[in-house]
């Protein structure tokens, strides 16, 4: 007979007040594997902490989101986001799928041609591209999406410069009804700004505007801001195509689809509150096959979406160090891994799973990881079972910006794996080690 797991002693102060939101304390479901793989093996090759990645899970994202919008509007195509994840495998994975890449910065816009991309089907937007940046764009004939009337006037002085015409489409932004609105990005269309860049494009003709581009924000979780933002890039492309001649092609919405996280401020869960993808597309492509265009032309629509494919394809496995009380009698859960690894913590209140069967006696738990600052707190509040030392914990949808945006503060960053589709484990990242760190500096001639 197997052993049966040890569950120290619990003791429970009893608070006779009205049940919250979410009902009685329960169980926690226990996670024991991610695709087949047994996450005990995976802490015993990799380490802990660890970030996993299931290829099955991006393949089933990225299908789902192509077959929601293709099945309504044929003219769809879908450019990865690089700034969400860009870990090579991951990238490719999803330019596998049909996927052109989406790049912010000539690092980025370096990456998507390592991986393979042709120039001609990258999308460079982004605030502070560089003359350089531009450059290589232009000769590339990639898309460039103008954001600025300083980067309007350098690709102007270049296409006269090189006799080239980059095709470029300008980035716009608008009032969709959500707030904080994102307006410091491209130009304004409620103050006529960019009818009036749009206007010079066409009365200048040194460069070929083929789209409009829009992104509303982040984790928007209503479609209807897609709907205004559909009805007014639609209109204006509309205007520039019969006003100023303007050959427009195709339509940038940008990304912002929601992930199925919890934000931290949320009553409901992510699970609940989130669009689908069907729901995204239905709202978006209604837009576009009733307008009318000259012609009977039909416009391409551009999606960016990022965290909504990645998300739910992330884990980050995690060790227990040890277990506090605290002065005011909550139970302090210290683990592995911190806020420099899981940057998304400030904002979502990120599924947290055991990794073995348990009894129902669960604790409301502080999780907190292992740096030396107050604010490293991974969950402030989370159901869990009885933990010691080196217990797993599973932390789920994590697969957005954590591995774009970590830190190497006080702990160096882990390694990085993929359960590919046939249950193979592989490594797409090493973890740090001192050389790492120290090779900047050795690097330098001054001591």
């Amino acid at each position: 007979m197997e052993k049966k797991k040890y569950e120290r002693p619990m003791l429970k102060r009893i608070v006779p007040t009205m049940p919250g939101k979410t009902g009685q304390n329960v169980a926690v479901v226990a996670q024991t594997e991610i695709d087949g793989v047994g996450l005990d093996c995976l802490r015993s090759r990799f380490g802990s902490p660890l970030f996993v990645f299931s290829e099955r899970t991006l393949r089933k994202n990225m299908r789902e989101a192509v077959r929601a919008f293709s099945t309504r509007y044929p003219e769809v195509r879908f450019a990865w986001s690089y700034k969400t994840n860009y870990l090579n495998t991951i990238c490719r994975i999803f330019h596998e799928e049909g996927a052109m890449a989406e790049v912010v910065s000539g690092f980025e816009y370096d990456k998507a041609l390592a991986n393979g991309v042709p120039s001609n089907l990258i999308i460079f937007n982004g605030p502070a591209k560089s003359e350089q940046d531009l450059l290589r764009a232009i000769e590339g004939d990639s898309l460039i999406h103008i954001d600025n009337t300083e980067e309007l006037r350098i690709l102007t002085n270049l296409s006269i410069e090189k006799n080239i015409k980059p095709r470029v489409a300008l980035r716009v932004n608008m009032d969709v009804g959500i707030y904080p609105p994102w307006n410091r990005f491209g130009f304004n269309l409620e103050s006529g700004q960019a009818w009036d860049a749009l206007e010079k494009i066409a009365s200048e003709g040194k460069l070929n505007c083929v789209g409009l581009h829009c992104h509303i924000g982040t984790f928007i979780q209503t479609a209807d801001a897609y709907r205004i933002e559909a009805e007014k890039l639609a209109l204006l492309a509309k205007d520039s195509m019969e006003k100023l001649g303007l050959p427009i092609s195709y339509v940038d919405m940008g990304g912002g689809f929601a992930s199925k996280n919890t934000l931290k401020s949320s009553y409901l869960t992510g699970e609940d509150l989130c669009p689908t993808f069907d729901d995204y597309a239905e709202t978006i492509t209604s837009v576009f096959r009733t307008m009318k265009f000259p012609d009977g032309k039909r416009l391409r629509i551009v999606l960016e979406t990022g965290r909504a494919l990645v998300d739910n394809a992330g884990f980050l496995l995690t060790s227990v160090i040890t277990n506090k009380r605290m002065a005011d009698g909550r139970l302090n859960t210290v683990i592995d891994a911190g806020v420099n690894l899981l940057f998304t913590s400030f904002w979502y209140n990120h599924k947290v799973t055991a990794t073995y069967e348990s009894t129902s006696q669960v604790e409301p738990t502080m999780l907190c990881g292992p740096l030396c600052m107050n604010i490293d707190v991974i969950r402030d509040n989370v159901m869990l079972p009885p933990l010691k030392r080196n217990d797993l914990l599973l932390i789920h949808n994590v697969g957005a910006y954590n591995v774009t945006q970590w830190m190497q503060f006080i702990t160096m960053r882990p390694k990085v794996v993929m359960v590919k589709e046939n249950g193979e484990v592989i490594l797409l990242r090493d973890a740090e080690c001192l050389n790492d760190v120290n090779g900047v500096e050795d690097r330098c001639t001054v001591n």
